[in-house]
């Protein structure tokens, strides 16, 4: 994987964290898992097609998306319900919006499939991409993973 791919995939969710939720965000040690991935519980996934094709899977514990739901609505929430579902989706399509628009300005063309919210125990992404990059965000609210199973696509013409 390029990793002129990863690097606003990456940026963009550091940066979109670190505004929502106005607290400190660290870098945690990235890594490659071959395929199965284990989901944590709650999952925002966005598709793309074109110049670069793949997945990118933003996961995290459900008590971390409830945690991360309330802190950008600035309310407390003891659920994940209908608005903090909605709250982590669009968080995801905020994020992967960013991305887009980076990899746009460096000629990227695709298209992006809206986001899909999977929630759940026991889970497990599979691709047609041999591996993913995992890179996790950590916060007092707790681990925000971006998984990307990237590669080349069909070049734009």
């Amino acid at each position: 994987m390029k990793v002129e791919y990863v690097k606003p995939f990456a940026q963009a969710s550091y940066d979109c964290l670190s505004e929502v939720l106005d607290r400190p965000i660290t870098r945690g040690s990235l890594s490659v898992r071959k395929q199965p991935v284990e989901v944590s519980g709650v999952a925002v996934i966005i598709g793309l097609i074109g110049d670069i094709e793949g997945r990118v899977l933003f996961d995290m514990s459900e008590d971390t998306a409830i945690k991360i739901a309330a802190a950008m609505n600035y309310e407390e929430f003891n659920e994940f319900h209908q608005l903090a579902r909605a709250t982590i989706s669009e968080l995801g399509n905020i994020i992967a919006g960013r991305a887009v628009s980076e990899l746009n300005n460096l000629g990227y063309k695709f298209n992006i499939t809206p986001p899909i919210l999977i929630r759940g125990n026991n889970m497990e992404s599979t691709d047609i991409v041999v591996e993913t990059l995992v890179i996790p965000l950590i916060s007092d609210l707790g681990t925000f993973n971006i998984n990307l199973a990237l590669k080349n696509g069909k070049k734009s013409g």
